[in-house]
């Protein structure tokens, strides 16, 4: 008897394929769905240029892999929600803020429009080939936990899932090293085992943002203004906010006698703060629109470790509740670079707790 049916997200990539194989195997209804999305990177897979990961090259993969099981595909136009993403990263960049559209796209489109179409076919399941996995916690409920390659764990950026789905949720390679799906796209025989890794942001292959902001926003106003020291000294201009992250060194236009970094961004003044990296630390931070992925939501002060972004090592710190969906978070030891629009992720042991995003 089979498993149930399952739709899986498939992006014409090497993980994606090889859980399509093994699904298949486990004895699911596999139904694969490719997310057109309109973020289209029509290059070789061969080439070394910055890839995406939803263009017609990727959508025939998809299919082939497809095809080769005997499985029901679908191509479905997701662009217009995933407009919504792309205005998102252009408004958080405006707003003087950090966007992680990486993290939102899971949130919205990977694990919401999934669930959607899921539930319009009468699938039981959901999947998709994130380095993630589903497992029970301590009190037996489905908890996410890290993948079991650490090197390619991406559960920081899944903090966003309804926790009501993860009963739903299935990670084939989850529990895999990349190396090991590899190995079984070759045993499968699938074409595309070699095929690189597609890059985070799929509508900036440039890696460019600035140049993504002047096509998506060409009639943006920004106001040039100060660019000063901690004590409020004027230092130079520039030509507004969205060219500037909190930690940058490279690209300010001055030069200095010593290493220099932005540490802060003055929305209400239009100033861009410059200083020496020890002003870099922070022992605290607030966060909002937090999800918590464990039951019951905590009510007060609990201890975790805490990452600050996707390639932060995780810091002990004290995470305390308040009213609205906020939270504080007191780290034991000061962090760098603490940077406003960021998603700020809560993990104990390989469990995420849930996570927020950073005021």
């Amino acid at each position: 008897m089979g498993k149930g049916r399952v739709v899986l997200a498939m992006s014409g990539g090497v993980d994606s394929s090889v859980s399509a194989c093994l699904l298949a195997d486990e004895g699911y209804d596999v139904v694969g769905l490719f997310m057109r999305t309109g973020a289209h990177d029509d290059a070789p897979a061969t080439s070394n240029k910055i890839r995406g990961c939803c263009s017609a090259i990727d959508a025939a993969d998809a299919r082939r892999v497809a095809d080769r099981l005997g499985i029901p595909f679908y191509s479905l136009n997701f662009s217009e929600e995933f407009g919504r993403i792309k205005d998102y990263f252009a408004d958080e960049y405006l707003r003087g803020r950090t966007p992680n559209p990486c993290v939102v796209c899971n949130t919205w489109l990977k694990f919401g429009k999934l669930w959607e179409y899921a539930e319009s076919v009468d699938a039981e399941f959901i999947a998709t080939g994130h380095y993630a996995q589903v497992l029970p916690d301590a009190a037996g409920r489905p908890g996410l936990f890290r993948g079991a390659d650490l090197t390619k764990d991406q559960s920081y950026f899944l903090f966003g899932i309804r926790p009501d789905l993860l009963s739903r949720i299935l990670m084939p390679v989850g529990h895999l090293q990349k190396e090991r799906v590899r190995q079984l796209a070759t045993e499968y025989q699938l074409p595309l085992a070699q095929k690189p890794d597609s890059q985070e942001i799929c509508f900036v292959p440039s890696g460019n943002y600035q140049d993504f902001l002047q096509k998506h926003r060409p009639n943006r106003q920004e106001s040039a203004g100060d660019v000063v020291d901690p004590a409020g000294n004027k230092l130079g201009q520039h030509a507004g906010l969205s060219h500037y992250t909190i930690g940058q060194r490279k690209g300010l236009g001055l030069a200095f006698g010593e290493p220099r970094y932005v540490v802060e961004l003055k929305t209400e003044t239009n100033q861009v703060v410059i200083g020496p990296r020890e002003l870099l630390a922070q022992d605290r931070l607030e966060a909002e629109r937090v999800n918590w992925l464990i039951e019951p939501e905590p009510s007060e002060s609990i201890r975790a470790d805490v990452k600050i972004r996707y390639l932060h090592q995780p810091a002990a710190a004290n995470i305390r509740p308040r009213d609205q969906g906020e939270i504080e978070i007191a780290f034991d030891t000061p962090q760098q670079a603490v940077t406003p629009g960021q998603a700020v992720v809560f993990y104990r042991n390989a469990q995420v707790l849930g996570g927020a995003w950073i005021k």
